[in-house]
């Protein structure tokens, strides 16, 4: 069934590992701290400093295509405050898994298709981002917007992507390396879904990762029919918006139409992690974003140790309905998709209940979600409702 799975990834131009890119980058200097979330390499100052520079790039890929067939369905202005939203927190939340929580310096870097993407859209993106910026200064988070690049791209880009890139400069006795994950350490998981003190609606838990598969599992061949331009046309008919939902239908636990649910906001840990790094930060062993690679993310940074995870949260109805549509094994959902809950923290177990605490406070769930145990290898145990799942680095 695996296999299967691989190949409807490989034949819609995506892959779950990655394993290429990782060839591609084997050979590259890891930086300062090579087991951080974030690549840390020395200040301007030079290695002699008690300070580094951290930088990161990403943005809220193939999501934006959906947006854009929502804002065509709807007339919806407000996906793009969302897809603004997505682009900026899948960096600033790989900085707060390094210690960082101020003085980023965000640059974003449009690309849209002139012919089908208004000035408007583009307005409303950098709108979307100064909000999103001055929401987050309210909880005593620095991000700086210092500009960018908007290029008019058509004949590469059928409809707009939006990335950024994130700078920050941190001492380096503050840095949160995760080469300290070690044996007995337990698993806070932050939830994903629900609806954080400063969202305004429920959240899904997408984020920004597995959103091709998403897409084009959920929802029905009619988008395929009114906006060719949000897929490749080389990708086999068979495998192009093979669900059976329609972007407005209601989806009856969350009240939000399908397309809404799917588009959810990549939710910000960032007044969370500010507030417990702010009085436990000597205790934080290590932090890990469950974005690409979901729940086998720490395996790129852990050797040696075993993580198991045996008090999962609840599947949220998201996904849930991913996988109804798609038949995708249940173990590869947990290679995909977050499944609840996309921030890992790894501390001892006595300063977990303080943890958990604070994220409630926010209206963030949290749980133990496992432990870590010595092992030969690096290995990821999930024990689930749906069965039990080892994966292997």
């Amino acid at each position: 069934m695996e296999n299967r799975e691989a190949s409807r990834y490989a034949a819609r131009g995506v892959s779950s590992s990655k394993a290429e890119v990782h060839r591609a980058i084997a050979k590259m200097d890891k930086g300062l701290f090579p087991s951080a979330f974030c690549k840390i390499v020395p200040d301007f100052e030079g290695e002699k400093s008690d300070y580094c520079l951290a930088m990161h790039a990403d943005g809220a890929g193939t999501k934006s295509s959906l947006a854009y067939a929502y804002w065509r369905e709807t007339g919806d202005m407000s996906v793009w405050k969302g897809i603004a939203q997505d682009a900026i927190v899948m960096n600033t939340d790989d900085l707060l898994c390094v210690g960082i929580t101020s003085g980023m310096m965000l640059s974003s870097t449009i690309g849209r298709n002139k012919m089908r993407v208004p000035g408007e859209v583009i307005a409303a993106v950098i709108e979307g981002s100064e909000q999103f910026v001055e929401q987050m200064r309210r909880y005593g988070i620095d991000i700086t917007l210092t500009g960018g690049e908007t290029a008019d791209v058509g004949d590469l880009v059928r409809t707009i992507i939006v990335d950024s890139t994130v700078c920050a400069r941190a001492l380096k006795r503050d840095i949160i390396d995760n080469k300290n994950i070690a044996a007995d350490d337990v698993i806070v998981g932050l939830a994903s879904f629900g609806q954080a003190e400063w969202e305004d609606c429920y959240n899904g838990g997408m984020g920004s990762n597995g959103l091709t598969s998403a897409r084009h599992d959920v929802f029905s061949k009619d988008i395929a029919e009114k906006y060719p331009e949000t897929y490749e046309d080389a990708i086999d008919k068979q495998y192009v918006y093979t669900g059976s939902r329609r972007l407005t239908d209601i989806e009856p636990e969350t009240g939000l139409t399908y397309g809404k649910l799917v588009l959810s906001p990549t939710r910000t840990y960032a007044p969370v992690i500010k507030a417990v790094l702010e009085s436990l930060r000597s205790q934080i062993h290590g932090m890990i974003h469950c974005t690409g690679g979901a729940q086998t993310k720490v395996l790129g940074f852990i050797d040696g140790l075993r993580v198991v995870k045996d008090n999962l949260f609840d599947t949220p109805p998201l996904f849930r309905i991913i996988q109804e549509e798609s038949k995708t094994p249940w173990s590869e959902m947990y290679k995909v998709f977050n499944m609840g809950h996309r921030m890992e923290i790894y501390v001892p177990q006595q300063v977990a209940g303080d943890i958990i605490e604070i994220s409630r406070s926010f209206g963030v769930d949290a749980r133990v979600l496992g432990h870590v145990e010595a092992a030969e290898s690096a290995e990821v145990v999930l024990e689930s409702g749906y069965g039990n799942f080892k994966y292997v680095k």
